[in-house]
């Protein structure tokens, strides 16, 4: 295995630990009812799982759009991921930035909380993609 493959796979790795960690940080800002910073814990956590993934796959984005954008063509339109996991994500992205920088709006429980568990899925589905083909 060549230098740049093993410096990949550690990235994926590492991001794929990050999904993890930050989700668990979003369970914690959830049980203290900070909906904002929970939305963008969540999205976060989701965000790290779904770039390690269009990085597994050699697949770049410069921007978060563009990452969604990737995620939608490779993996949900061709069936890999499900449809409704691809919503999710869209889902997550839109109540980050409902609640990082939303004017006359604040995210409330019912906004947040049922996010939860999909975006655990969501993560958890795409470790399962991954793991077994990294080192």
């Amino acid at each position: 295995m060549s230098s740049n493959e093993e410096e990949k796979q550690q990235v994926i790795a590492y991001r794929l630990e990050k999904a993890k960690k930050t989700l668990e940080d979003a369970k914690k800002v959830i049980e203290l009812e900070l909906w904002a910073t929970a939305a963008n814990r969540l999205y976060y956590a989701a965000y790290y799982a779904v770039y390690s993934l269009l990085l597994f796959h050699g697949l770049n984005a410069k921007t978060h759009e563009g990452i969604i954008r990737m995620f939608n063509m490779h993996f949900v339109k061709t069936g890999r991921i499900d449809t409704e996991q691809g919503r999710q994500y869209n889902r997550l992205f839109t109540m980050r930035i409902t609640g990082d920088y939303g004017d006359c709006f604040d995210l409330q429980e019912a906004d947040v909380k049922p996010l939860l568990e999909p975006t655990e899925r969501l993560i958890e589905t795409i470790i399962a993609l991954i793991r077994p083909q990294i080192q």
